[in-house]
């Protein structure tokens, strides 16, 4: 029996941001952007080195977080994929931004990476209260109506026999 979140995985819409492949040199990085300024999403990139030595990363930064990586030393302080010849980062947003997947290579050499990166959405679960209890006050006003609506032939009914 396949669980309710997997069915709810499933039927969430698919966005393929990239699927190609970039030459990333020595010791250096590139990046992908992603517009989720409207809702979040669940971040999913794929990489597989084709050249090069197994130094690569990736990680899902926020935009503004790109310049603590222009200063720093790669992506050591953040949340990523451990260095090697393939990986996968699959990472909830917390709440719509601008984000970007940042691929890493840490090695001394060039290398070339075939990067795929998705977006799965959310689908809504959920009304929010309000419509919840608008959709309960009509459907009482439809039960009621129908009722009355059914009592009154009944009625008239048994009067005439």
């Amino acid at each position: 029996m396949i669980p309710l979140a997997c069915l709810l995985l499933l039927a969430a819409p698919r966005v393929e941001v990239t699927d190609e492949v970039y030459q990333i040199p020595a010791t250096d990085w590139r990046y992908v952007e992603l517009g989720l300024n409207q809702r979040t999403a669940l971040v999913s990139a794929r990489y597989t080195v084709l050249e090069g030595a197994p130094q690569v990363r990736v990680a899902l930064l926020q935009k503004d977080e790109l310049k603590q990586l222009k200063s720093g030393d790669g992506l050591a302080e953040f949340d990523s994929t451990p260095p090697g010849m393939m990986g996968e980062l699959r990472r909830q947003t917390r709440e719509p931004g601008s984000y970007v997947v940042v691929v890493d290579n840490r090695s001394p050499n060039p290398a070339t990476v075939r990067v795929r990166i998705w977006l799965d959405f959310p689908v809504a679960t959920q009304i929010s209260p309000q419509r919840q209890m608008t959709v309960v006050i009509i459907s009482f006003a439809v039960f009621f109506a129908i009722v009355g609506f059914s009592a009154r032939r009944l009625l008239r009914a048994v009067r005439r026999q």
